[in-house]
């Protein structure tokens, strides 16, 4: 077996237990979130079981973390990331974050609103933050009506109903970040000084 390989792979135990301390979990927890059995926890963070993939899955799943954070693949000398646009409703949507859970980072880019296209505002758990790039972008929010402008946000709660759609003959593209309910964005400032 290739040594990088065989090293990564020992290695596991080791972190798998690290992350479980870490999150204050039992093994019995831990067993009763991802239906692998106490004994097989045990071994895989003593190394005396060798991790598989339908191990690592829910493993990872339970802790939060990416397949390559858990297992730390070595890196391939490749600094691009290779995110993977996904199109569906007439919107391009491109994931900028790769962990599980917690709030995620989307860059989307809207056809042209000509002709205009009908609001049909939806609802959902969750919080949404939006930065326009360019174009501009129609969010409807209850009852509001507006029209963002590049370097314009809004930020809401998404069990209002809401529609976004580009407001004009060009293309638009913002970046979203979203979250579960509770979880906003905050941005920090410094305060105006004096004088």
């Amino acid at each position: 077996m290739d040594g990088d390989l065989e090293t990564t792979l020992t290695a596991v135990g080791s972190r798998l237990r690290a992350l479980r301390r870490r999150r204050e979990t039992t093994l019995a927890e831990l067993s009763a979130a991802t239906g692998v059995s106490v004994s097989t926890l045990s071994r895989l963070e003593s190394g005396t079981r060798r991790p598989t993939l339908e191990l690592l899955l829910p493993l990872a799943k339970a802790h939060g973390v990416t397949l390559d954070e858990l297992v730390d693949a070595p890196p391939t000398g490749d600094p691009r990331i290779h995110l993977r646009p996904v199109t569906a409703h007439g919107m391009t949507m491109l994931p900028l974050t790769r962990r599980p859970g917690g709030i995620q980072a989307y860059k989307l880019v809207l056809p042209p609103g000509n002709p205009p296209r009908e609001p049909d505002p939806q609802t959902h758990e969750g919080y949404e933050w939006l930065y326009v790039l360019n174009g501009r972008l129609r969010l409807v929010l209850g009852e509001h009506d507006v029209v963002l402008a590049p370097g314009e946000a809004a930020e809401f709660d998404t069990r209002v109903p809401h529609w976004f759609g580009a407001a004009g003959p060009e293309p638009v593209e913002f970046l979203s970040l979203f979250g579960k309910q509770g979880e906003r964005a905050h941005l920090r400032a410094r305060p105006k000084r004096d004088g």
